[in-house]
């Protein structure tokens, strides 16, 4: 399902021409505790559930750190980008963790837009944290 995601949504980028070793790489080589939560729908008749999207997410002290999401790209309307961020909110209450990190955000991006509709919103600048 990446390479789909990949070609799909981010053909020509700077992800586009990643393989499996880096895959591998981005998951398992890492100094911190990564997990990969998959999000599927059931099976109805099949042998096997649906994989639908995912989330590379970081494990840190103060908060869950969405490292890298990506979806079936034919379930655009499903909004998943969305659903994969309340849904990290919910684990990170669950877990008593104070925040959910959203990974890059680029203003103008239409790709990466529907980060800025969670508040509230920090930046990472040269003085520090900057509330937006």
């Amino acid at each position: 399902m990446l390479r789909t995601y990949l070609d799909s949504r981010h053909a020509g980028g700077g992800m586009s021409d990643m393989g499996l070793f880096d895959y591998v790489a981005m998951v398992e080589e890492t100094p911190v505790n990564t997990h990969i939560v998959e999000y599927r729908r059931p099976a109805n008749g099949a042998a096997h559930e649906v994989l639908l999207a995912c989330a590379l997410t970081d494990v840190l002290r103060d908060g869950l750190s969405m490292v890298y999401s990506f979806y079936h790209p034919g379930q655009t309307m499903r909004s998943f980008g969305t659903q994969m961020i309340l849904d990290h909110i919910a684990e990170a209450k669950q877990r008593g963790l104070q925040y959910v990190y959203l990974g890059y955000w680029i203003s103008g991006s239409e790709k990466m837009d529907y980060k800025s509709r969670f508040r509230p919103i920090e930046a990472l600048r040269s003085e520090g944290w900057t509330r937006l």
